[in-house]
């Protein structure tokens, strides 16, 4: 299970489901973060008792720090830290 949490107020969301998107194109291209993609991270399945099944990011500008476990990323409006 991934988390994603936004570091300026803790927002964000977790789940099994990451998907990398090229905004060029609208396809995933993986399942980590990459610099110029979206990323989401959620549930595969509608429905949760959660108030939303996923969190989707603006593209990513900058891989600031990336270890085994957590990578820590710049949008253009925000910093995010990825948990594996």
């Amino acid at each position: 299970m991934a988390t994603l949490v936004r570091e300026r107020d803790g927002e964000g969301h977790y789940g099994s489901m990451v998907e990398s998107f090229d905004p060029k194109t609208g396809k995933c291209v993986g399942n980590v973060p990459m610099v110029g993609c979206a990323l989401r991270v959620g549930t595969a399945t509608a429905g949760t008792y959660s108030t939303r099944d996923w969190w989707l990011t603006t593209p990513i500008t900058e891989i600031v720090s990336e270890d085994d476990k957590v990578i820590i990323f710049k949008t253009k409006n925000s910093t995010y830290k990825f948990i594996k």
